[in-house]
C-alpha cells in the first residue's frame, strides 16, 4: 500500500511478521567487530591511568615555580640590574629561569598564550569579566596566571579575564 507521502506503508496486520523476520535476520549478524574486546578496554584503562599517574605529581606546582621566577625577575628595577652588588644575583635568577624553561621543553611542558584567544573552558578559568569596547565578548583580554600543557594534556589552566560589552 502507498501512503500520502508516496512511501510504501505496512498494513497493521503485517507488523508482527515483519518484526519476526527482522529479529531472525538480526540474530545472525556478527557485530563483534564493531565493539572493542575486553582486553582492548583493559589496555585503554591501564594506559589512561598510567598517563594520569605521571601527571599527578606535577599538577600545578611546576607552573608555580616558573611564575615565581618570572615575578622575581620582573620585580628587579632596571637601575638595580646594573648595580655591581646585584649583578650576580640577577644573573643567577635568570640562569635558573632559563634552566627551568629548558627542562620544561625537554619534557614537553609548554606555557600557552591566552590573551587574544577566545575563552576555552578546557584550557582557561575565567576569573573576571572586563568591560572592553574593542575586543569581542568572550575574548581573553587579561591573563592573571599562565596556563601549561604537558604534551597534549592540560597541566594547569590559565586564570584569565574575559571581555564583555561595556555598560
Amino acid at each position: 500500500m502507498v501512503g500520502e507521502s508516496g512511501l510504501r506503508t505496512l498494513e497493521p496486520a503485517a507488523m508482527p511478521a515483519l518484526a519476526q523476520t527482522v529479529t531472525t535476520q538480526a540474530a545472525s549478524w556478527d557485530l563483534s567487530a564493531l565493539y572493542p574486546s575486553d582486553a582492548d578496554w583493559d589496555k585503554a584503562r591501564r594506559e589512561t591511568l598510567a598517563a594520569l599517574g605521571q601527571l599527578a605529581p606535577y599538577q600545578g606546582h611546576l607552573g608555580d615555580s616558573a611564575d615565581n621566577l618570572a615575578r622575581a625577575l620582573d620585580a628587579i628595577p632596571p637601575e638595580l640590574r646594573e648595580d655591581e652588588k646585584l649583578k650576580g644575583l640577577v644573573a643567577g635568577v635568570e640562569a635558573t629561569a632559563r634552566e627551568l624553561d629548558s627542562v620544561f621543553r625537554k619534557h614537553g611542558v609548554e606555557k600557552f598564550v591566552s590573551v587574544g584567544e577566545p575563552l576555552d573552558p578546557n584550557r582557561h578559568q575565567a576569573m573576571v569579566e572586563i568591560p572592553h569596547g574593542e575586543a569581542e565578548p568572550g575574548t581573553i583580554v587579561q591573563e592573571m596566571q599562565s596556563g601549561y600543557v604537558i604534551k597534549d594534556r592540560l597541566l594547569r589552566p590559565a586564570l584569565v579575564g574575559v571581555a564583555r560589552k561595556p555598560d
